[in-house]
């Protein structure tokens, strides 16, 4: 994408967030505006933008709204590990107390692993010719440096039934349905890197309890996707688009009314696990003396993904309703190429 399409990108997200907060605005001055609901209980915003922990939905609805009314958020997350940042920004708003619409960009600039592979494949394209086709114009999605990951995910809940907050003194959970449309904007890459698409849905349900004697929260979801490294690596793999049901969990702790800490849990795929990139499609044995040894050795090891399961560990402070913020340490382990992702998330959520 050049300079003036990101421009245009970026100017596009502005007007659809400034769009978004008009209407709110507008709705808010016919009195239907809500803050209702007891402090922290609207929980924080996750990566995907829907209301809950920082990776994990849970059923409660996002914003201080009760039934008699609306509230919205918008949330931005960082998210720093040793080869990848993850920039995370949108809005959320809650309807009523019974549905959730949400809309979040991601962007994850890549580090130095990719821009490896990208020095190779501009070393490929530059030396070797494929049929009558020069090679150099053959696109793989990996530039030698500041290649940049960006997807677009839009979001929607609905609870079913249960009251997590005031029905706390029952055993009865409040229970949720919702779903996520992910678009991923790196086609080229996604194929050198195996996924079978590079947009599709989610569907989950979250089961959320809330036990006020103890301070304590706890959320159990399924989720079923194909998702790779929750899309930002497309969905499915080299045998095609399966989806299945994967587990997330959160509890949370209230140490008083204005701080939670945490832990959350989130299984992922296996989809692409082990399967090397595909660089112009040439493994070994391209004829060329010089780069034959050198793609034998990096496609059988350096080139190999991985992906693990993410957990974190939170500590969440709710200085008043409009404001919340977040930090944890992230466990992320093997993302792709790059083994030993773990650091630090902060998000920040302004609910109005």
């Amino acid at each position: 994408m050049n300079r003036r399409n990101k421009i245009g990108a970026g100017v596009g997200r502005q007007l659809a967030v400034l769009a978004a907060l008009l209407a709110v605005s507008g709705t808010a001055s016919a009195g239907l505006y809500n803050d209702g609901k007891v402090l922290a209980t609207g929980g924080v915003s996750m990566t995907d933008g829907a209301g809950g922990g920082g990776i994990t939905p849970w059923a409660t609805i996002t914003g201080y709204e009760t039934r008699d009314g609306i509230n919205a958020d918008l949330h931005y997350t960082y998210v720093h590990l040793p080869n990848y940042d993850l920039n995370s920004g949108g809005i959320a708003i809650g309807f009523f107390d019974r549905v959730e619409l949400s809309y979040t960009n991601d962007s994850l600039p890549t580090g130095n692993t990719y821009d490896t592979v990208g020095l190779l494949t501009t070393t490929v394209n530059n030396l070797l010719t494929v049929g009558s086709t020069p090679a150099n114009t053959l696109n793989t999605g990996i530039e030698p440096f500041n290649t940049t990951v960006r997807m677009n995910v839009f979001g929607a809940k609905i609870r079913l039934f249960g009251e997590a907050i005031y029905d706390s003194d029952n055993l009865i959970p409040q229970v949720a349905i919702g779903g996520f449309y992910k678009i991923n904007n790196n086609k080229l890459l996604l194929k050198t890197l195996g996924a079978d698409k590079s947009k599709d849905f989610e569907a989950y349900v979250s089961v959320t309890k809330i036990f006020f004697p103890l301070s304590t929260l706890i959320n159990l979801t399924g989720r079923y996707t194909s998702a790779n490294q929750t899309g930002l690596v497309g969905f499915g793999g080299p045998d095609g688009n399966h989806r299945s049901f994967r587990f997330e969990g959160s509890i949370a702790y209230l140490l008083n009314k204005g701080t939670a800490i945490g832990a959350e849990y989130q299984m992922h795929s296996d989809k692409l696990h082990n399967v090397n990139l595909n660089i112009l499609g040439l493994t070994a044995n391209t004829g060329n003396a010089l780069l034959d040894p050198i793609l034998n050795t990096v496609t059988g090891s350096t080139l190999r993904q991985r992906e693990s399961d993410w957990r974190d560990a939170f500590i969440a402070f709710f200085p008043s309703k409009n404001l919340s913020i977040t930090m944890a340490y992230a466990m992320l382990g093997n993302i792709v190429l790059s083994p030993h992702q773990d650091g630090y998330y902060i998000s920040l959520q302004a609910s109005f």
